[in-house]
């Protein structure tokens, strides 16, 4: 290669970093700064905007599709929002699966929107309080655009409920920036071509964002700070809890680089290797943007000429590209002066440069079956070196320049040549302000423009709602405490630190407060000796704990008279204790059968499964599920 384009970068030379094995004085050194916004359902009944109700799901049943397009709007200020643009280039068709018993004519935008759910508003001002922030004195609704079709109004209506709060985070504190209440989206269903659809059941469940500062300085604080949000929030009891209730999204910048918003993380798990790819990614295209300087490659030198190469490439023996010119593809090319060696630079792991060109294409242009380019310089077989020669000859450019060629249908071939010159044009300026999406292996990929500020704009529909002195004192008068307020209580009554810490945060809390009360004379039992039992991993499951206030009253009077000790209330042998369990499980099974709905069995639900899917809602966790499918039977019998 050129001299001119060996790369200088040791960067960009060496193997990245694998998580795990940087420190945080190597996190400090590329400047790695990153936030969060914390999404989490309210558990409400009704939705936020409607009088539909929250929570219900429907995996299989639909009674009606809607098709619609959607299209950009302008903003307050006369502006287009650069994501709606993008999204508009991809034409995508979007179906919605309607059930009659979860959406109605406002989701549909058919219908103006009910007064806000003042349950739904009353618990995000709980929590916004709980997270030490002032709480507005007059919440406005205001609309942010969405134009991917997960809303399909276009719009998600939105509001902000209070600002500037802190959380405490070791020897620190980690500023809160915002809490807002909002609409949350449907359920993507597929994405393949220009099709896109959606299941609208989850549509318009009310959703609360928490937003900190870029405050957290390792990928590590990054999930524990995403833990103490998410304990506090379950810790409030005003939130949904289980799968899909929780989602991410984390912000990461380095030094030279900009806000990338990870989106949509459902595992707080999956934070620390997501970040440090991102964090390595942007350090990668930091170099590559020097790198280009060096070489003297600007935007304005990068050409978005496409060149129509299917006839010199008919009949290759390419298979993935022979096949899509037997079903009438066409096939461009575009040269990248300049980019020698850099589209092969490692961005993160297993993953090159080139990856940012697939992606474009996948997305924008809407390519997605795989691969969906070629490159003449990849080390992989794709054009035979004749058939690249004369793909570089077409395209006036010597056989070391990068060529990459694309195709698919012919709109969406000339879609994927504009993007490439787009992404390369970028490059030049250093990393684009996007929107990615998380993957399971810890990388991301491309998934939109970042959306800006012109995206929002006021609400016409619902009018500016005051928040009374007195509705905000009630709610102040009646929070929850915080798990650092319980954990300090905890170790206040001679509980351990790591005893403390596991309690304040668990679903034993509430039991735990109703028992503590009540040790005096049970054989020595103390609060740390209760904590302990309560987190004994034979305790009954925590969705059952609030139920078992009963069971332990008992248990703990058996303590006092000396029939057991506390150490054995788990064990497998202890027959009073399991004795005890058992007949009262099976006396609140007999009260389920006596309220044993109406509806009955069907061809999917047999008598067996109806039977049990009701009575273990209420002893799911008090009693093995084998007894209880004993039971059932021999009621059957």
């Amino acid at each position: 290669m050129d001299s001119k384009f060996a790369i200088a970068d040791p960067w960009l030379l060496n193997p990245l970093p694998l998580f795990g094995q940087m420190s945080g004085a190597d996190y400090a050194e590329i400047g790695f700064m990153c936030g969060l916004e914390v999404h989490q359902q309210l558990m409400t009944a009704k939705k936020l905007f409607c009088r539909c109700p929250a929570g219900q799901y429907n995996n299989n049943e639909h009674h009606a599709e809607i098709l619609r397009h959607m299209r950009p709007t302008l903003s307050e200020m006369g502006e287009y929002d650069g994501t709606a643009l993008m999204e508009f280039k991809t034409r995508k068709e979007i179906v919605y699966l309607l059930n009659r018993d979860t959406v109605c004519t406002y989701e549909m935008d058919d219908a103006p929107p009910f007064e806000i759910n003042d349950e739904a508003l009353d618990r995000s001002i709980a929590i916004t309080m709980m997270l030490g922030c002032n709480v507005v004195g007059e919440v406005h609704i205001t609309r942010k655009q969405y134009l991917d079709g997960s809303i399909p109004t276009g719009f998600q209506r939105t509001a902000i409920i209070g600002t500037d709060g802190d959380i405490p985070f070791g020897n620190r504190t980690v500023h809160i920036r915002q809490l807002s209440i909002e609409e949350d989206s449907c359920r993507e269903v597929s994405d393949k071509g220009h099709l896109r659809t959606y299941r609208t059941d989850r549509l318009g469940m009310p959703l609360i964002e928490t937003v900190t500062d870029p405050d957290m300085k390792t990928p590590e604080e990054a999930m524990a700070v995403g833990q103490i949000i998410r304990h506090l929030n379950r810790a409030s009891g005003l939130v949904r809890t289980g799968s899909g209730a929780a989602r991410q999204d984390v912000n990461v910048s380095v030094t030279g680089g900009t806000r990338i918003e990870i989106k949509g993380v459902s595992s707080l798990r999956a934070i620390p290797r997501l970040t440090h790819n991102e964090a390595l990614r942007q350090r990668s295209l930091v170099g590559i943007k020097s790198e280009l300087a060096r070489r003297g490659v600007t935007a304005n030198k990068i050409s978005d000429q496409g060149f129509d190469v299917t006839p010199i490439v008919r009949g290759t023996g390419c298979k993935f590209i022979q096949k899509a010119i037997d079903k009438g593809a066409s096939v461009m090319a575009i040269p990248l002066p300049g980019f020698q060696g850099l589209l092969q630079a490692q961005t993160q792991p297993r993953t090159s440069f080139l990856k940012e060109f697939s992606d474009r294409i996948r997305v924008i242009a809407c390519i997605d079956d795989l691969p969906n380019l070629a490159l003449s310089t990849q080390d992989v077989p794709t054009l035979s070196s004749g058939e690249w020669d004369r793909v570089s000859k077409i395209c006036k450019v010597s056989p070391d320049v990068p060529v990459i060629v694309v195709w698919g249908r012919r709109q969406d071939v000339e879609t994927a040549v504009s993007e490439v010159a787009i992404r390369a044009q970028e490059a030049t300026e250093g990393i684009p302000q996007e929107t990615r999406q998380a993957l399971d292996d810890g990388t991301n990929g491309f998934e939109r423009i970042l959306p800006g500020a012109d995206r929002m704009y006021p609400d016409t529909d619902l009018p500016p709602i005051p928040l009374a002195d007195d509705r905000v004192q009630a709610i102040r008068d009646s929070l929850p405490q915080t798990p650092w307020e319980r954990k300090e209580q905890l170790l206040d009554m001679g509980v351990g630190e790591d005893l403390a810490d596991r309690l304040s945060r668990h679903r034993a809390w509430g039991l735990f407060v109703h028992l503590v009360g009540k040790l005096e004379g049970t054989g020595g039992l103390d609060p740390a000796g209760l904590a302990s039992l309560l987190l004994d991993r034979s305790c009954p499951r925590p969705a059952s704990l609030a139920a078992a206030g009963d069971w332990w009253d008992e248990t703990l009077q058996l303590i006092q008279a000396g029939d057991i000790i506390p150490e054995a209330v788990w064990n497998s042998e202890n027959d009073i204790a399991r004795q005890l369990a058992e007949s009262r499980g099976r006396e609140i099974f007999n009260e389920a059968l006596d309220r044993l709905p109406q509806n009955g069995p069907t061809a999917d639900n047999p008598r067996e499964l109806f039977i049990m899917g009701h009575v273990m809602t209420e002893l799911r966790g008090r009693i093995p599920g084998r007894m209880v499918r004993a039971w059932v039977k021999e009621e059957l019998a």
